[in-house]
């Protein structure tokens, strides 16, 4: 962003800021981002409920641990989410996905919608170090990387900002197993990796969609800097490693591998297809689609398989 773009930003995010108008609940639902946080929420609960079957632990005996690893799972990923758009206040207008947020718009304040963030972020943690402190470590590492080290520093100044970004947003199934053992057993970083490995696709998917957006605000995302060439190749090699990572976990059971084979195999197929499709765009959708449901499918599987 130019140094007119930024005055004009900066101009504009005062105006916003002195804006009064009346608050409601849901202006602080919107800044919470309740789709990333239910998406969330679900990882958590698969590393929770298998950390208790393989502990040989019943949550049903002990249902305020799973009440604690939940809320405060979710006040911590909400929390960071609403200091992403205090961070992002200044280019959030630019992109038409989120242009009408309300710390955008002016609704909330830049300090309403800071304090709201930090006190979800860090009551989170305490709910989470009222079942285990390694637990609440873990989402504070989380929202440290994410607030500071993707929002704060990386987003702005390297295309490697989505691998840092896929840090943070690997560690929900790990703050549930460390819910129930601090010791995290192997399954439980075979999860983190399936997360990890899922989130560059997804959100490089979604970078070639908005890829004017992103230059518009100065965000250098690969699309941005490398083009769709070369996105394109770096979308089908983290879901040709993800393949076979998902599969590492074989004592799950045959419905599962089965499961873990066919939806791989089918988004790398589909991942392949760009390589000579003619509309990159349309192509990238289906690839941020496709990214959806593979990863709510695979973890409700999961959990299936070894609720029955």
């Amino acid at each position: 962003m130019d140094k007119t773009g930024a005055a004009v930003s900066a101009e504009r995010l005062n105006q916003n800021e002195s804006t009064t108008t009346h608050v409601s609940w849901k202006e602080y639902l919107a800044i919470s981002k309740t789709g990333i946080v239910t998406s969330n929420l679900m990882t958590v609960f698969a590393g929770l409920f298998l950390a208790a079957y393989y502990n040989g632990v019943s949550l049903t005996a002990d249902p305020l641990t799973a009440v604690l690893t939940l809320l405060g799972a979710a006040m911590v990923i909400a929390g960071g989410c609403a200091l992403n758009n205090y961070i992002d206040r200044d280019i959030d207008h630019i992109m038409e996905r989120t242009k009408d947020r309300p710390s955008v718009t002016g609704v909330l304040s830049g300090r309403q919608t800071l304090t709201y963030g930090l006190v979800m972020a860090f009551g989170g943690v305490t709910l989470l170090a009222m079942t285990t402190i390694t637990s609440a470590f873990i989402g504070l590492v989380g929202l440290f990387i994410y607030v500071v080290l993707y929002s704060m520093w990386t987003k702005r100044t390297t295309s490697f900002n989505t691998i840092v970004g896929s840090f943070s947003g690997a560690v929900p199934p790990l703050i549930g197993w460390a819910a129930i053992d601090p010791g995290l057993h192997p399954v439980a970083w075979t999860l983190f990796l399936i997360m990890f490995l899922w989130q560059p696709p997804h959100f490089l998917a979604l970078a070639m969609r908005r890829r004017d957006e992103y230059a518009a605000a100065g965000i250098p995302m690969l699309p941005v800097v490398a083009g769709f060439a070369m996105t394109k190749r770096q979308i089908v090699w983290y879901v040709a490693a993800l393949l076979p990572v998902s599969l590492i976990v074989v004592n799950f059971g045959a419905i599962y591998t089965v499961t873990a084979g066919v939806l791989g195999a089918g988004w790398l197929i589909l991942g392949l297809t760009g390589f000579r499709t003619q509309n990159d765009v349309q192509w990238a959708t289906k690839m941020f689609i496709y990214s959806l449901n593979y990863l709510t499918i695979l973890f409700v599987v999961i959990i299936l398989v070894h609720l029955f």
